[in-house]
C-alpha cells in the first residue's frame, strides 16, 4: 500500500538569500508562489513551484550553521530534477552561467544526468526523463 502520492516540498535554508533566490528563480526557472518576511524570526520564506506543483521552501535565518553537503556524506544526498529535454536543459543552465560537471550515464537505466550547485553547495542532479 503506497501511503504519499508524491513529494510535496524540499526545504532548504541558504546562507545569503538574495544569492539563493536569484539562482532557484533565474537559474532554474521556479516559479515564485509566495515570499513572506517573517519579522520575528528576521526570516524570509520563499515557496516556489516546479510545472507538477511539487515545491521548494528556500528560507532564510540569522547565522545558519554550516552542513557538510557532498555527495557521499550522511543525510541529504542531492536534489535530483527530472527532464524531458535533457540537452535543450543543459545548454538552458550554461546559458545562465551554471556550472555543470561532466554528463554521465546512470549504468541501471541508461538515463543521462549531470550535476550542479546551488550557492551553498547543494549538489542538484538534472536527470533525464
Amino acid at each position: 500500500m503506497n501511503l504519499f502520492t508524491g513529494v510535496h516540498h524540499v526545504a532548504i535554508i541558504a546562507s545569503d538569500y538574495a544569492k539563493s533566490r536569484e539562482f532557484y528563480v533565474n537559474t532554474l526557472g521556479l516559479r515564485v508562489v509566495s515570499e513572506v518576511y517573517r519579522a520575528a524570526r528576521h526570516s524570509w520564506k520563499l515557496n516556489l513551484a516546479f510545472a507538477d506543483g511539487v515545491e521548494i521552501e528556500l528560507f532564510s535565518f540569522p547565522s545558519p550553521p554550516a552542513r557538510v553537503s557532498r555527495p557521499e556524506a550522511a543525510g541529504l544526498r542531492h536534489l535530483a530534477l527530472r527532464t524531458n529535454q535533457f540537452d535543450q536543459t543543459l545548454r538552458t543552465l550554461a546559458e545562465r552561467r551554471a556550472v555543470l560537471e561532466p554528463t554521465r550515464v546512470d549504468e541501471l537505466t541508461g538515463k543521462r544526468f549531470a550535476f550542479l550547485a546551488d550557492p551553498d553547495g547543494l549538489p542538484i542532479e538534472v536527470y533525464e526523463e
